[in-house]
């Protein structure tokens, strides 16, 4: 994994918006309808290669495939673990607190964003039967989709993102919560070694932990404990894969409202540092979390390790001036060393395939650019 050795680098999370022709084939493939299942392979590795180039052109040092064949972040394990069952008809709940304390803004924005343009509805998983790893296949097409999509770019580095175990789903079939949790990484273990030694560095996607810290259902050694559990899972996925290859994200998910309910950073990152990664990956560009980067004035990271802030965020259609940009990053800077920061997003612009992205695609490209503007404004005044 590059640190910015001699100017800030520039990332973002993993999900950005697919073209609406990939989302008309996508949604006949999800629904089970027939469709062109050559063309819509073909579709979705120009889409790859559109996102890739674009993202390079708006100053984007270390790109991704931007998820364009994934038709969720999470729930695309589908594909590639057996074992799993969809549950539809059951309530799968987002962001439980903030849709009590604000039902009237839910209900008009679920209706409206991600979830109502969305080209299949949001489906809870349960394991019924053993887990075990069958996306050997569908890793390798979105791996020979990235490299094509490289061919003739300048870029720093590349990551490729994967779900954590704790976003898999609900047991039903092993004997503890614990127990399921190491099967589910001991499956996806597969996933995160195959994009490792693709030559990607892999992020493991793992909003579910921020999810437990902003629950108030639990008490707070329940999060500690519950919070403790994924991450034994997540390393042990990562078992054998040196940490320089692996970046670690969080964040409280695709969410346009109010946030008051979201957890503390520090409360999240008090487990998060444990996870065997090289880089961390967290909100920081949205107004509910922007002050938190005092938490790194006592916080002491191991050596070398790099933060990935988000300097943009994902709940907003404000572009962010470069300059606030720069300002964001020379605060992190100061305070773990500039080699150790890269700029990066709050979350990524599309986790579920849909027609209604919060941010729409034309913003993200002008905010990307204004990441790559600020970034190098920061990189002058560390650097000179």
């Amino acid at each position: 994994m590059k640190h910015s050795t001699d100017r800030i680098l520039t990332t973002h999370c993993g999900s950005m918006p697919r073209p609406h022709d990939l989302l008309d084939m996508m949604k006949l493939k999800i629904t089970g309808e027939p469709y062109d299942h050559q063309a819509f392979a073909h579709r979705v590795r120009s889409a790859v290669a559109e996102t890739v180039r674009r993202q390079v052109e708006c100053g984007i040092d270390i790109p991704t495939d931007g998820e364009q064949g994934k038709h969720s972040f999470f729930g695309y394990v589908t594909d590639r673990l057996a074992g799993l069952e969809a549950r539809p008809g059951q309530p799968f709940t987002l962001f439980a607190d903030e849709l009590a304390a604000f039902p009237e803004y839910y209900e008009r924005y679920f209706a409206q964003a991600m979830i109502g343009g969305a080209v299949a509805p949001m489906v809870p998983l349960a394991c019924t039967q053993q887990l075990s790893y069958v996306g050997q296949e569908a890793l390798q097409r979105e791996i020979d989709n990235l490299r094509a999509a490289l061919q003739g770019l300048a870029y720093e580095d590349v990551f490729m993102p994967a779900v954590a175990p704790s976003g898999v789903g609900t047991n039903e079939h092993y004997a503890s919560e614990e127990e399921y949790m190491f099967a589910a990484a001991e499956a996806l273990r597969n996933e995160y070694r195959g994009i490792v030694d693709a030559g990607f560095v892999v992020q493991i996607d793992d909003p579910f932990l921020s999810d437990v810290y902003s629950d108030s259902s639990y008490t707070p050694l329940e999060k500690r404990k519950r919070g403790e559990m994924y991450i034994e899972a997540v390393n042990h996925g990562l078992k054998g894969i040196p940490p320089e290859n692996v970046r670690y994200h969080t964040c409280y998910g695709i969410n346009e409202g109010p946030r008051v309910h979201d957890a503390a950073l520090k409360d999240v990152f008090e487990v998060m540092i444990n996870v065997n990664a090289g880089a961390f990956s967290f909100e920081a560009g949205n107004p509910r979390h922007e002050h938190e980067y005092h938490l790194f004035e006592d916080l002491k990271l191991p050596e070398g390790t790099i933060v990935i802030p988000g300097v943009i965020t994902h709940a907003s259609n404000i572009v962010e001036h470069p300059e606030l940009i720069a300002e964001r990053l020379v605060r992190y800077a100061k305070l773990v060393g500039r080699e150790n920061v890269i700029a990066g997003t709050d979350c990524g612009f599309s986790s579920q395939a849909t027609y209604n992205t919060e941010v729409h695609p034309t913003v993200v490209w002008a905010k990307f650019q204004a990441m790559a503007e600020g970034a190098k404004l920061a990189t002058k005044q560390l650097w000179g």
